[in-house]
């Protein structure tokens, strides 16, 4: 599968779209398509189908569920520009099949807030490293990521916070490679994936809002106001960051289609 089928006209016309939902501000978070309104996916393929941008975009699944995940937690003036950016940073005929992988191995390795926990750690580093194999277009061992992602899981209902949330999204990252190793859960990577990335944003709000309130006041500072919106600033902005990141990551991707013969 090739982004936009490897046809530039087939980006020009969803761009166009979403670039007209833009301006009239039809753009808004909360629903997929309605009246003429609607989310990322939804004022782009204007209706609720994450797989429709495989088969009108050519655009893999996983990437239309993480731009799902990261637009509904960005602020509104952010989120209004995201799907044409989405759009843009793609090159017709690119191969975007190692995108979700590259991404999620990023989120693991370098991005998550207490990746580096020494109750956590071990986990993390045990899914990050089956997500390597994918990140080369290789096939995953099933059974280690399996094992991975028990142990994450397990790991996470012992500690708490930023600790468990970052166990949470190794979980997710590993259950997704799980299901690209399986034809029948090849569907649900997408959806593992955007759980991560949310899990890892929630993660981020508690490391960060750990210099607003110490372990020991947790329960009582939790319910500050202050404390609030110190995590909900901490947790947009991660959302962000990994937006830059997959629009990076697909404007690198490398080309198969169109461009590589005009540029031969």
């Amino acid at each position: 599968m090739l982004a936009f089928h490897n046809d530039p006209a087939i980006k020009a016309k969803y761009l166009t779209r979403v670039e007209a939902h833009a301006a009239a501000d039809e753009i808004i978070h909360g629903t997929y398509w309605e009246r003429g309104k609607g989310c990322a996916v939804g004022c782009t393929v204007h209706s609720s189908l994450h797989a429709n941008y495989e088969t009108e975009l050519g655009i893999p699944r996983m990437l239309a569920k993480l731009e799902d995940r990261l637009f509904e937690g960005m602020t509104n003036g952010t989120a209004k520009i995201f799907p044409a950016r989405f759009l843009s940073a793609i090159t017709p005929g690119a191969d975007l099949s190692r995108v979700g992988w590259l991404f999620l191995h990023w989120l693991l390795t370098s991005e998550l807030a207490s990746r580096d926990d020494p109750r956590v750690a071990k986990e993390i580093k045990a899914c990050a490293d089956v997500l390597v194999p994918l990140t080369k277009g290789e096939p995953c061992d099933r059974n280690a990521a399996d094992l991975a992602r028990r142990a994450a899981r397990t790991k996470a209902s012992e500690v708490w916070t930023a600790a468990a949330d970052a166990a949470y999204a190794a979980d997710a990252a590993a259950y997704a490679a799980y299901a690209a190793a399986d034809a029948g859960y090849a569907a649900d990577a997408g959806a593992t994936a955007a759980a991560a990335a949310d899990a890892y944003a929630t993660a981020a709000a508690y490391a960060t809002a750990a210099a607003y309130a110490t372990a020991a006041a947790y329960a009582t500072a939790a319910a500050d106001a202050g404390y609030a919106a110190y995590a909900g600033a901490a947790r947009r902005q991660s959302y962000e960051r990994m937006a830059e990141k997959l629009l990076q990551l697909m404007a690198d991707a490398p080309l198969q289609g169109y461009f590589m013969r005009a540029a031969a």
